[in-house]
């Protein structure tokens, strides 16, 4: 096995294409066909599903299941961070979470109804596996890259998971959309064409995640250190959260920030995991064809809109800053969830797409480099992000929580919606505090 020194060539494109591997995973699982399979499989008129000895709503549900999923993902990232940092295979550990998360997307064609506790087990751990892979993925990144480096492999690698999840999608929505194209033919006594179709996908999910990861495998370095892993190694990711905790208290600015970030953090990413779970329950798209062409369609508009979006983004930051971006874009989202209260027909829906989209990529990358542009210059970059890493989850984890909550109390996503208007007004007030002057 070749042995490339850190910063050639081909070792950072090695690096680099495991985004495209695991890419399609956030694209075509979190985003795009499951969200589209899992309303189709449930009978009409049928919302909510027997599970755990109640009755749960199914959009409810599965709001349930990724919050508990990322609370264990920001659980044993700390400790995952602190065995990365001294193990001498960090190769080992990220194949483990790739080969959990890939095959528990294979595991996925078997999602079914009757089957809900295993369907779920595999929904589950897909994304322990995807999440979990990405932080031993991120800390090869000084081993392989040097400083001046590292900003342009990222981004590199960035777009390759952006371009190739975007073409195994277009693949999948093609069999989606002509299953008879592709030799799924309707065969009486068995499902719609179209639902056998999406779970070949989440099995072409699993196949390209597992199939192009190896090429990152074969060059990435097993890693220097030989360090035993004990178990106050493990421990040393905790301990670094708590270090960066209290060093906030001497960073008014930073900690000012990180809360405002914390805030709506939590709603930006609950509409963006729900989105498409909202489209296909609250819309009248008239028949399924018409649901699944016009979600399909949703999706491909967000994901362009979002290119145009983050360069928009980039450019008032520049003129404007980074905080009064933020502010500007905390209000557009808040607007977009008060009309998505009143959002019934498909145009609608496609329009609130659009804006989605606009604001969508720009928040994420402007939060994570704002973030960047507060750190103190002399102290450790790593722990700090890991910080910031484990705030977005645990955001993550009660943004989910209440969402599902309200969903079933209420049993309408639109006053889940009209709820996280609240986190983006309040993060608008916090974003304004990080203007003073401590």
């Amino acid at each position: 096995m070749p042995q490339l020194e850190k910063g050639s060539k081909k070792l950072l494109n090695a690096w680099a294409f495991y985004d495209w591997a695991n890419s399609v995973y956030s694209l075509v699982i979190a985003s795009a066909v499951f969200p589209i399979f899992y309303d189709a499989i449930f009978p009409d008129g049928q919302t909510h599903v027997a599970v755990f000895g109640t009755s749960v709503k199914a959009t409810a549900l599965i709001s349930f299941v990724t919050a508990f999923a990322f609370l264990l993902v920001a659980f044993i990232s700390p400790l995952l961070s602190g065995i990365a940092d001294y193990s001498g295979n960090k190769k080992v550990f990220l194949k483990l979470f790739c080969y959990l998360g890939a095959l528990s997307c294979i595991g996925l064609y078997w999602f079914s109804l009757e089957n809900i506790y295993w369907s779920l087990v595999c929904y589950f751990f897909g994304l322990v596996g995807f999440w979990g892979s990405l932080v031993f993925y991120n800390s090869y990144l000084p081993d392989v890259a040097f400083p001046n480096q590292q900003d342009a492999i990222s981004a590199k690698g960035y777009s390759m998971g952006y371009i190739g999840s975007v073409f195994l999608l277009i693949f999948n929505l093609a069999m989606v959309m002509s299953p008879s194209t592709f030799g799924i033919e309707e065969v009486e006594g068995l499902e719609h064409p179209a639902i056998r179709a999406m779970r070949i996908s989440f099995v072409s999910v699993g196949v390209w995640w597992i199939l192009f990861s190896q090429y990152t495998y074969y060059y990435l370095p097993k890693g220097n250190k030989k360090n035993k892993v004990t178990r106050d190694v493990m421990l040393n990711g905790f301990r670094e959260l708590r270090k960066v905790w209290g060093e906030l208290s001497l960073n008014i600015t930073l900690k000012r920030y990180l809360g405002a970030f914390f805030v709506y953090s939590m709603a930006v990413q609950t509409v963006m995991l729900v989105a498409t779970y909202f489209g296909a329950e609250e819309i009248a798209w008239g028949d399924d064809g018409g649901k699944q062409m016009g979600l399909i369609v949703s999706i491909l508009l967000i994901q362009l809109v979002a290119v145009a979006g983050a360069t928009i983004t980039s450019r008032l930051s520049a003129k404007y800053g980074n905080i009064k971006t933020l502010i500007s874009i905390n209000i557009i989202w808040a607007i977009i969830c008060v009309c998505a209260f009143f959002v019934t027909l498909p145009i609608h829906f496609y329009i609130t797409a659009g804006f989605v989209g606009l604001v969508m990529g720009g928040i994420q990358s402007l939060s994570r480099s704002t973030y960047s542009k507060f750190l103190p210059e002399t102290k450790d970059t790593a722990s700090f992000f890991s910080f910031y890493d484990v705030t977005e989850k645990i955001g993550i984890v009660i943004g989910m929580l209440l969402y599902g909550a309200i969903d079933q109390i209420f049993g309408s996503m639109r006053y889940s919606i009209i709820f996280l208007t609240l986190f983006f007004i309040i993060g608008v007030f916090l974003l304004r505090r990080v203007l003073k002057k401590s």
